[in-house]
């Protein structure tokens, strides 16, 4: 039994059994490294993780390879959802060295942490090319034994080029031809057949197609990748939900695993294709994949749970793929028009390498039709039968960032659709959050788990550990300063409190910018600063966006300089890689495009309340914050906000108010003359409300 079993993370409980002595991340590993002389080796994964699986059975439950493994090596497991501060680094080290990077992640380290040799997966044999997983251990041990003085210079080399962050460049200011540039950029990337950007594996581009909506004056790039994704097998059929990335051009066969960050900020991108379009289709995915979160991944008290397996039974997909003998059986007549619509054949179109099961993972055949109400009504009798099957794993752990970032999206589609149980349960999440990953002296934490076994000094209650990150810190920002827009002015002091705590633990006072870790975490050999957005958006570009939003609610000429200058520090890079700075590009329109401030005085039961709203909520904007008031109620809150400062009824009427740059229209009554208000001073507005 190795030191695993007592840990919080279900991905490193997952290796509790594995023969290999496994011991998590910390001082102990390092000082038994020392002790015996030999190298640290570092591995790195995530529950839903189909290749750190392979790599599991083929090698770390196998007796033979454990053998050599705990002779040569201190060997430590991390899960780097929990510490994404340690998969930074040495992400960054294995890129450097390889020239690629991924999971399952394997470095080695000498006894003081720094890293002289990585890569990912390696098989149990020599394959394909690659050297099997001991040869390439008893090579290093060889080499850390009689060569020593090769691998320590090593380590230092590669420990400096991963302490560089990008490259220094003067501050650039933000136009809109840097958005302008920005689209050039994407459109030669572009896949004009099936959407996304480059070749496949294809990664949902959320923060991308977000931007696509907002500055494209064509709807192409957007439009197609949408409908790409919708009608693929990327996007599950009968359950709702999107997988990590697809295998294929297509977006037809995915690498089945389901994140809940991915599916909260598709959630953004296709309620913003909804608003740009009016695509029905692009409503009903968004609450096809609210509806399979709320279901799937909801936990009683409130939090969202982090992910789903890609494996079931050990077979990748076999949750998610039909035998066409079962469709016919399941389906009886209705089979036939099924079978034409969803893509299905007798021979399938995924083949699981590892165990040869083969199936159908449906999708659309024809992306310009919807599935008439007698196939959704195949799906739901698919949806029930599907749920005998045994189902992929999931990782139960809560992470505030990856929480907040649903709320963000909650509360958007909840405006934009006028489901007011979305943003309710945007604020049932937020509560949790703000109640359990959080430390007697405020101090929030990364991840909360229910079967955790109570820790003094944790959280509250005892169930949440690990130091949050910059990342956490900026993403509850946004969620806080998203119920300031869409639910009400009272989340106001927490969202502030909040971004107050993440510029005294985080900022990067000489050099500008965020550090993944708060100056209170743990000393690692680089302190890393998350700069480009990937499969989540960076620390930088989430602090970024919260800061110049806070910054317009508030007035606070801080929130604004720090906001400002994140964005400056990368702006050079925009054009050249604008999908590394997919949502760093949504903050830098905060700063290019004049603010947008919208107030609405009355009762927000009224009617005449919600046709207000509803101009502003179903209208994309490039720059814009939007806040609520009811003169029928007195708010401390309320009363310190200058946006709200006057803005009462009009001869007893529901009232909008629309100001920019300090400068403010008459007030208006009626839809009408909002939305007239709205085309004169929001130059996104036209383009955006087709």
């Amino acid at each position: 039994m190795n030191r695993l079993a007592a840990e919080t993370s279900p991905y490193l409980r997952q290796h509790a059994d594995n023969p290999i002595d496994w011991y998590p991340w910390g001082d102990e590993a390092f000082a038994a490294a020392r002790d015996r002389g030999v190298p640290v080796f570092l591995s790195v994964g995530y529950s839903a993780c189909h290749w750190c699986h392979v790599m599991a059975h083929e090698s770390f439950e196998s007796t033979t390879t454990a053998a050599i493994m705990n002779r040569l090596f201190v060997n430590i497991k991390v899960d780097r959802e929990e510490r994404p501060d340690i998969d930074a680094i040495y992400m960054q080290a294995t890129q450097t060295m390889t020239g690629s990077g991924g999971w399952p992640m394997s470095v080695w380290l000498t006894p003081d942490g720094a890293p002289f040799h990585a890569g990912t997966y390696f098989p149990a044999q020599d394959r394909h090319g690659l050297p099997s997983f001991t040869r390439v251990a008893e090579a290093i041990s060889q080499a850390w034994h009689e060569r020593r003085d090769e691998v320590d210079e090593l380590a230092t080399n590669l420990t400096a080029a991963i302490t560089v962050e990008l490259p220094q460049t003067p501050h650039e200011s933000v136009t809109a031809e840097t958005f302008d540039n920005a689209i050039a950029t994407l459109r030669r990337d572009f896949d004009v057949e099936w959407g996304g950007f480059g070749r496949a594996p294809k990664f949902p581009q959320a923060a991308t197609l977000s931007l696509l909506a907002r500055h494209d004056p064509d709807t192409a790039m957007l439009t197609t990748t949408l409908d790409a994704m919708a009608c693929g097998g990327i996007y599950d059929q009968v359950g709702g939900g999107f997988a990590r990335y697809s295998t294929d051009n297509e977006w037809c066969i995915p690498h089945f695993e389901k994140m809940l960050y991915d599916n909260a900020l598709l959630i953004r991108a296709y309620t913003d294709g909804w608003l740009r379009t009016r695509n029905d289709r692009y409503r009903r995915i968004v609450a096809e994949t609210i509806e399979w979160a709320m279901h799937e991944l909801r936990h009683p008290d409130g939090g969202f749970f982090s992910a789903f397996d890609a494996d079931s039974e050990g077979i990748e997909g076999k949750y998610y793929a039909w035998s066409d003998a079962e469709l016919r059986e399941a389906l009886g007549e209705q089979y036939f028009e099924f079978s034409k619509f969803y893509g299905v054949s007798e021979r399938g179109n995924f083949v699981d390498p590892h165990s040869n099961f083969s199936g159908n993972v449906l999708h659309l055949a024809d992306r310009e039709h919807e599935p008439s109400p007698a196939l959704l009504e195949a799906l739901g009798q698919l949806r029930e039968r599907r749920a005998l099957r045994v189902t992929p794993g999931c990782d139960d752990k809560v992470l505030l960032a990856w929480n907040a970032m649903m709320v963000r999206a909650l509360c958007e589609a909840g405006a934009a659709f006028a489901e007011p149980r979305w943003i309710h349960e945007a604020r049932r999440t937020t509560e949790f959050l703000m109640t359990n990953l959080r430390r007697a002296d405020g101090r929030f934490l990364r991840t909360w788990q229910a079967d955790a076994a109570p820790t003094d000094g944790w959280g509250l209650n005892g169930k949440a550990r690990l130091l949050a990150y910059a990342q956490d810190y900026a993403a509850l920002a946004e969620a806080l300063a998203s119920l300031c827009e869409y639910d009400c002015i009272e989340w106001l002091p927490a969202a502030c409190e909040v971004a107050d705590e993440l510029i005294e633990l985080f900022h990067d006072d000489v050099n500008g910018g965020f550090f993944t870790t708060g100056s209170d975490a743990e000393r690692l050999i680089v302190r890393a600063k998350d700069q480009m957005d990937s499969a989540t958006p960076a620390e930088n570009s989430l602090a970024a966006n919260a800061l110049l939003r806070l910054s317009t609610i508030t007035d606070n000429a801080r929130y604004l300089r720090i906001g400002s200058e994140c964005i400056a520090s990368v702006a050079t890079l925009f054009v050249r890689h604008p999908t590394g700075f997919g949502y760093a590009l949504e903050a830098a329109a905060r700063i290019a495009f004049p603010s947008v401030e919208v107030v609405i005085a009355g009762d927000p039961d009224e009617i005449s309340t919600r046709k207000l709203f509803e101009v502003v909520y179903t209208r994309l904007s490039r720059n814009r914050v939007v806040l609520h008031t009811n003169p029928d109620m007195a708010s401390q809150v309320a009363s310190t906000v200058y946006l709200l400062s006057g803005r009462g009824l009009v001869d007893s009427n529901s009232t909008a108010y629309v100001c920019q740059h300090s400068t403010c229209q008459l007030p208006v009554t009626n839809a009408g003359a909002l939305i007239a208000q709205l085309k004169r001073v929001d130059p996104g507005y036209e383009l955006t409300s087709r």
